[in-house]
């Protein structure tokens, strides 16, 4: 997912019950909330993470650069093979998927500590809560812009909500969405299934093609798409104006 610089969404963005945390090592800019703070461990957690990529990509340098999906040959670490399976499926290059693959692996490392976790990577969340999920949509230069969120209802198990757009971030889009949204228990999945679908998405009367797109990905449960003032959404979620009553 992409978002606003500087993220101001971060001041709206808190869950009752949950403290707040941000750690940050170089691109990971990762903002966390859990039961307690988790400060040491989330750092812990991210630097291996991190170590684990980045020795990956000194050996296959390939790995970061290729827009195509990724065949993993021998021996790799579970990040590694969550971004590849998630480019493969999507049909994108592995690291399309990075920002979800890792606040999923940040968010499964805290789950022994904390019964609820939210960690969110650009944009890009992880979430493990109780209860009803409301997450506001950031959509650029839309008119659409901070008018509709998604109602969610995880019902206790993770889920993993990414958006990709070509109006805000700095991530690399081919397409003109101003933000394309899927939702998907698969957090590195539903990172790369948005960039792909946002990738078809050249004008308004796109934004059904990326809808569709992201409904025949296997794995992928929900999914917005929004272009100017148009916009299409499919799957198991709800769009609620964000001036809703949040849990």
């Amino acid at each position: 997912m992409k978002a606003y610089e500087p993220r101001t969404y971060r001041s709206s963005s808190a869950r009752k019950g949950l403290e707040p945390f941000r750690v940050q090592v170089r691109e990971s800019d990762l903002m966390i909330q859990a039961e307690q703070v988790l400060q040491k461990e989330a750092m812990d957690i991210l630097l291996r993470c991190r170590s684990h990529l980045e020795n990956y990509i000194e050996q296959f340098p390939g790995f970061a650069s290729t827009l195509a999906p990724w065949k993993i040959e021998g021996p790799a670490p579970p990040i590694i093979r969550s971004m590849a399976q998630a480019g493969l499926a999507a049909g994108v290059g592995p690291m399309a998927a990075v920002a979800g693959a890792v606040a999923q692996y940040v968010g499964q490392g805290l789950r022994a500590a904390s019964g609820e976790v939210i960690v969110e990577n650009g944009g890009d969340v992880y979430a493990l809560v109780q209860g009803e999920l409301f997450m506001g949509i950031f959509a650029g230069d839309s008119p659409l812009a901070g008018k509709l969120g998604l109602r969610l209802n995880p019902e206790g198990q993770p889920i993993g909500v990414c958006t990709s757009s070509a109006s805000i971030g700095h991530s690399k889009s081919f397409g003109k969405a101003d933000a394309v949204v899927i939702v998907s228990r698969d957090c590195a999945l539903a990172d790369a299934t948005a960039t792909a679908a946002a990738n078809l998405v050249t004008g308004p009367k796109d934004v059904e093609a990326a809808v569709n797109f992201a409904q025949s990905v296997p794995g992928v449960i929900g999914a917005v798409s929004i272009c100017q003032s148009q916009f299409a959404a499919w799957g198991d979620l709800e769009l609620a104006p964000v001036q809703a009553k949040r849990p």
